[in-house]
């Protein structure tokens, strides 16, 4: 008789949430993660987080990560344009991840990913898995009205920050085990009394909304709390914001410190699922 294998898809799933620049935060993870040989079987990612996770799902390190991104500025990714369906279009920010990633489509990539975006035209969370990845990319990314929506398979879509900014459901059901990362926890703190201040405060609201059911999902929840003063397009502090977020994985994990079983059973699942594909 043959036993069934009930074994999840995937032992460690890697859930990254939006949150515009703080989201360099996600590159401080990825950096503890390499530390502690940690290696996620499958990411998901809206906005930010999609990004981030895309850059490492096609191999890059956490310092390759940071070292893209050191030194830019706002106008590299954008250029401004005649207010019709945005106040910038994606031009050049495709042209970015087609010069700094080597896969063409999701199945290229190293790592699994999923890449989570809003259909405008239907009012629905879409997901991405497969096909050309540049354009779903780039569509998470789209705060609606800052950028112009991206047109896939005859559908406009927008940032997926809008239903879904921190996607954990999208990948707990596959995954024995996920760690999640929110970098956009809503934190009470001043905000100008200005057209873009109000927006900003009102799409973090938003996104705080739509993200307590996923939070509740995570087997180690990573909230960086500390980046919550950076400004959504701020690529002057790059390394502060990586920093915060390796210290905030530190200090996640550390809370399981009395009970290390957690992270020897993920690094001992890890194992002995490589060495079930070797015996292959």
């Amino acid at each position: 008789m043959k036993i069934k294998d009930t074994r999840k898809k995937y032992n460690l799933g890697l859930a990254l949430s939006g949150g515009g620049a703080k989201g360099f935060a996600h590159v401080g993870v990825f950096k503890f993660l390499e530390e502690c040989n940690l290696t996620p079987g499958i990411i998901s990612g809206t906005s930010a987080g999609a990004l981030a996770g895309l850059l490492f799902a096609d191999g890059h390190s956490a310092a390759d990560i940071e070292t893209i991104f050191t030194g830019k500025d706002f106008s590299e990714f954008a250029k401004i344009q005649l207010p019709k369906t945005g106040l910038f279009d994606n031009k050049r920010f495709q042209a970015f991840l087609r010069e700094h990633i080597q896969a063409k489509h999701f199945e290229e990539l190293k790592t699994p990913l999923v890449v989570i975006a809003t259909d405008l035209d239907k009012g629905i969370c879409r997901e991405f898995r497969s096909g050309p990845i540049i354009e779903p990319v780039v569509a998470s990314c789209s705060i609606p009205i800052i950028f112009s929506p991206v047109e896939i398979d005859g559908s406009h879509y927008v940032d997926g920050g809008l239903f879904r900014n921190f996607p954990v459901s999208n990948i707990r059901q596959e995954c024995d085990r996920v760690i999640g990362v929110n970098v956009s926890p809503l934190i009470a703190q001043k905000y100008k009394q200005t057209i873009w201040g109000i927006a900003e405060r009102s799409y973090h609201y938003m996104f705080r909304a739509n993200t307590l059911e996923d939070r509740a999902l995570c087997d180690i929840l990573i909230e960086t709390k500390d980046a919550a003063g950076y400004k959504t397009f701020d690529l002057e502090n790059v390394n502060q914001i990586t920093n915060i977020g390796y210290e905030a994985a530190l200090q996640a994990f550390d809370k399981f410190i009395e009970d290390q079983s957690l992270v020897v059973k993920i690094l001992a699942t890890q194992k002995d699922r490589q060495n079930t594909e070797n015996n292959k």
